[in-house]
């Protein structure tokens, strides 16, 4: 209600009219200004007050109307404030025919401008007021996207925790049926890896440095299970490790490589894991000698169906999941994502 840019405007506008009314009067121009200017406050109060009083209207009175009607109740009140204080307290209307003369130039100026000046205040704060509506539906329909899409995302993750369990279990058990010596080692190793990866299936987002980590033990578990048919090299670029990626991007190409690759062929095969920066973008690459791309029913199969719509997700579709055959035998998974640092 006494907002800096109410007021001042309203000082701006009535000292103009008090400049106009002052040019056939005989008064000091800055008494005739003076008067307008207190007029103009009080008019303003009065548009102000209604604005927020009564809180509850009946419903055949608008907001706007009673503002209007304020306004103009306040016009004849506010000049006849002014011609009291700048007179001391007493106008003598009765024996100064020109004081009713410009009381009544003021009066009848406030009665023909102040309700076009609310009209237009009204106008502009009810576009105000669309704008401020329209920029909080939008910033609530971003934060309900951004919640659907954290959703989306730990469904995904979800989906991904029993598929990499299963399959590592899976790997176990068919070491204990075999009898082999190497299913209580591997044991131990797949226990103390899932202790640390487990955790982190959850989080919204890991680093490439983590998730090396578990490459690693993963695939060391997974060697223990086939010394002779399994072995890998990790190269990654220091200045990549740090980056955010979702959790489980990078096991799941090497799971990937093991589960359908190297464990089909008789004679094993060779994964190597490459992460490297090139002009802001990271480039990831797991190559595998196995046998190959095989014709499946799914497509590019539920774990890298699963990782490319996480990807989407995280990247907002900058980024890339490619599969090609390696000659003569082996598939190469590469992806391609904006290289974006993991908050500290």
């Amino acid at each position: 209600m006494l907002g800096w840019r109410r007021v001042r405007f309203t000082l701006a506008a009535s000292a103009l009219f008090g400049l106009m009314l002052s040019a056939p009067s005989s008064a000091p121009t800055a008494v005739v200004v003076a008067r307008a200017m207190l007029a103009g406050l009080l008019v303003m109060l009065a548009f102000g007050l209604f604005e927020q009083w009564p809180r509850r209207l009946p419903k055949w009175l608008a907001r706007w109307a009673l503002q209007l009607m304020g306004v103009v109740a306040a016009v004849p009140l506010g000049a006849l404030l002014a011609y009291w204080v700048t007179t001391g307290g007493d106008p003598q209307f009765a024996q100064n025919p020109k004081r009713v003369v410009g009381y009544m130039q003021l009066f009848f100026t406030g009665v023909l401008f102040a309700p076009w000046i609310a009209l237009g205040a009204m106008v502009r704060q009810r576009d105000a007021f669309a704008r401020d509506q329209a920029l909080a539906f939008e910033l609530e329909r971003s934060e309900l996207e951004r919640k659907a899409l954290d959703a989306r995302l730990r469904l995904l993750q979800a989906q991904v925790e029993p598929h990499f369990l299963f399959n590592t279990l899976a790997n176990v058990q068919a070491l204990v049926d075999a009898g082999s010596p190497q299913a209580s080692r591997v044991l131990e190793s797949l226990i103390a890896y899932l202790r640390a990866a487990v955790p982190r299936l959850h989080d919204p987002a890991t680093t490439l440095g983590q998730e090396l980590h578990l490459v690693r033990a993963y695939l060391d578990v997974m060697q223990m299970r086939m010394p002779d048919r399994l072995q890998f090299a990790l190269r990654i670029d220091e200045a990549a490790t740090g980056l955010r990626c979702p959790p489980m991007t990078l096991l799941t190409l090497v799971e990937n490589a093991v589960r359908h690759g190297i464990d089909p062929s008789e004679e094993g095969g060779r994964i190597d894991v490459d992460v490297r920066l090139w002009g802001g973008r990271c480039c990831v690459r797991v190559k595998d000698t196995g046998v190959g791309l095989q014709p499946t029913g799914n497509g590019l199969g539920t774990g890298l169906s699963t990782l490319r719509e996480r990807l989407q997700l995280a990247f907002g579709g900058d980024a890339l999941v490619r599969l090609t055959e390696v000659e003569p035998h082996g598939v190469c998974a590469e992806l391609d994502f904006p290289a974006r640092q993991a908050p500290a």
